[in-house]
């Protein structure tokens, strides 16, 4: 009785228990979908379960990558859910014993929370901090996590002080990311600053050119690179295709399209692909948890499809085990109090269902990954975000498209994205086999992810390019000549040199590319004419921004509000917005201070985004709407 109005205490009006009368009963939604399996799945139904309990052994290839770390530079291909963060724990463990210090870094700031909360419980939260653009604590510590982007500028301020990078282990988590069109050159860059005293350990479940990479980085840092490949997935992968009937197929038959796979795509040719009505998320559910194949994790296109598709526990029936839910949920609103009045907590507590992308709350997703890692979620909704490295697999993923947004575009899945999602069906110690499931649909090519079922991991291309916050950092500690050189031994440069026999073009093509950057920086005055950084370049080159000469040139301008704190959030925020697009707003509504403020900036901006479009350079489109959200 006293959990129960502790409970009510904590969760407002409305948010009651999940066994209450209030919620025990659901209007009834009308589904097209008949829970079936053809007889060929029944003896691949059969073996679900949980493996039988065993004391960890570390596998052959886990202490083979050990062992190359403690002495050199070591890259780690193996599947998600091998045990790629045990090799890390180790290394780590490794350098504290010798009173060293450690710097984990991954691509995401959620992977890096989660890494934070992980490393704290193993090696107590006083040896570990963190450092991601949200939050920044204990940084003194012995382990330090945080993103990619942050160790990058660390790297930064070392060679601008002439110092060495306080640190002796670096574990670089989803490598592959070295080949991301927009953010591949910051992995680039710290292979390239790294001190070679300091061990790199290279974690990643997909990359084909393994071997080249650790042939450059040994080229460059004068030290072997050992690289270790374990192909196994821990926990076997079953594909199936999810007829619109509600039946569920195998998808291959040997390695080819099963019947119903074959006998679909022969009827699509016949008609427009899929519906244009959403996917009726219950039904699918509904067919999951008849045969035993939750929890799940659905990837869907955006965040707004994500918390769009909650509406669907209207047709679920109630939870299973609500007492142990409740409590579990009720110990993480304790931890994180502000949440019981979030706006889906009523789909978690009720349903069992979550929305887990970007554009959510930290402390929510913890609280969402925990829940499930507690096993109890049926569904999380997730963008591909997930797939990344946070570590709550599934039993079944579910795909909906066969294409992905890639920053720019969607296009088709490349063959690293499908591993990456497919990665979290199966969770080792709780699950004897995982299940992808292809579901038809106005996005998705059944032809195309058959492909990827067998695709090979694709190589990984250097990335590396200039933009004015990369060239104003550089300045701070190299010349000019010294940057050409740092060219010279890039990955690009080495890619070229095995294709061509020679550097000359990548190198000179990055050099007269710098140079174009450097004209400008001087002839706007953040550079002097012997390629010095200005003052003016110095404090530009420290803002840390995609787009520091826009905001350098409202400091210059005198256009932000610095005496109201709120205006100077609202103002600044535009240059952080990651859309797009504007949204569409009233502004007669508007504070006339805030409009005022942005109309300022904005106009204040105005120039030097034509004098970069006038040289040849991308200047962004900026939208006040972010500041208006502020």
């Amino acid at each position: 009785m006293a959990m129960e109005k502790r409970f009510h205490k904590k969760i407002p009006s409305g948010h009651k228990h999940s066994h209450s009368k209030r919620n025990s009963r659901r209007p009834e939604v009308f589904s097209f979908m008949k829970p079936e399996i053809t007889p060929s799945l029944k003896n691949v139904l059969a073996k679900i379960g949980k493996p039988p309990s065993a004391p960890f052994v570390p596998d052959e290839f886990q202490k083979q990558a050990l062992a190359a770390i403690k002495k050199n530079d070591c890259l780690v291909i193996a599947p998600t859910g091998s045990g790629k963060t045990w090799i890390a724990r180790e290394a780590i463990l490794s350098v504290m014993e010798k009173g060293g210090r450690s710097w984990y870094a991954s691509p995401l700031k959620a992977l890096s929370n989660s890494k934070w909360v992980e490393f704290g419980l193993h090696f107590d939260p006083e040896n570990v901090g963190i450092i991601t653009g949200d939050t920044k604590e204990n940084t003194e510590a012995p382990i330090i996590v945080g993103t990619t982007e942050i160790l990058r500028n660390q790297l930064y301020d070392a060679m601008h002080r002439g110092d060495d990078l306080n640190c002796d282990l670096v574990i670089l988590d989803e490598a592959h990311f070295l080949g991301d069109t927009d953010r591949g050159v910051v992995w680039e860059e710290i292979m390239i600053y790294l001190p070679v005293r300091v061990n790199l350990l290279l974690l990643s479940a997909t990359i084909g050119n393994g071997d080249e990479i650790a042939a450059w980085l040994a080229s460059i840092r004068k030290k072997t690179c050992t690289v270790i490949r374990e192909e196994k997935r821990p926990v076997p992968l079953y594909p199936m295709f999810l007829h619109p009937s509600g039946c569920l197929h195998p998808f291959l038959d040997g390695k080819k399209a099963g019947p119903a796979v074959c006998e679909f795509l022969k009827k699509e040719k016949f008609s427009h692909r899929g519906s244009r009505r959403p996917p009726d998320y219950a039904g699918i559910i509904r067919v999951l948890e008849r045969f035993n194949l939750l929890p799940a994790i659905f990837f869907l296109k955006s965040r707004a499809e994500c918390d769009t598709a909650l509406s669907c526990r209207a047709g679920l029936p109630p939870l299973k085990n609500p007492e142990a839910f409740t409590d579990d949920l009720y110990d993480l609103l304790d931890r994180f109090p502000s949440l019981s009045s979030h706006r889906q907590i009523k789909a978690l507590r009720t349903a069992g269902l979550a929305a887990h992308h970007g554009g959510q709350l930290p402390a929510w997703k913890l609280m969402v990954e925990e829940m499930m890692n507690r096993g109890h979620l049926r569904v999380i909704f997730a963008t591909s975000t997930i797939a990344a490295g946070v570590n709550f697999p599934a039993r079944t993923i579910v795909l909906f498209n066969s294409d992905q947004f890639n920053g720019h575009d969607f296009a088709a899945l490349s063959a690293t994205e499908f591993r990456q999602m497919t990665g979290r069906a199966g969770r080792r110690g709780q699950d004897n086999i995982g299940f992808m499931l292809a579901v038809t649909g106005r996005f998705m090519d059944l032809g195309h992810i058959r492909k990827m079922l067998s695709a090979a991991p694709e190589d990984i291309l250097s990335q590396l390019k200039n933009d004015f916050a990369m060239v104003l950092n550089l300045l701070l500690s190299q010349t000019p000549a010294d940057v050409k050189k740092i060219f010279e031994r890039s990955f690009a440069a080495w890619q070229q040199n095995k294709t061509d026999g020679h550097t000359a073009s990548a190198a000179a093509l990055l050099w007269e590319d710098f140079s174009l950057h450097l004209g400008f920086l001087q002839r706007e005055g953040f550079v002097d004419a012997s390629g010095k950084l200005t003052d003016d370049g110095r404090w530009a080159a420290r803002l840390r921004l995609d787009y520091p000469l826009l905001v350098a040139e409202c400091l210059r301008e005198d256009a932000f509000p610095v005496d109201d704190e709120k205006l100077l959030a609202a103002t600044v925020a535009v240059f952080a917005y990651d859309r797009d697009d504007e949204i569409q707003m009233a502004t007669k509504e508007l504070p006339h201070k805030l409009m005022a403020a942005l109309r300022k900036m904005l106009v204040a901006v105005r120039p030097m985004s034509r004098r970069l479009q006038s040289a040849g350079f991308k200047s962004p489109q900026l939208y006040p709407s972010a500041g208006v959200a502020m």
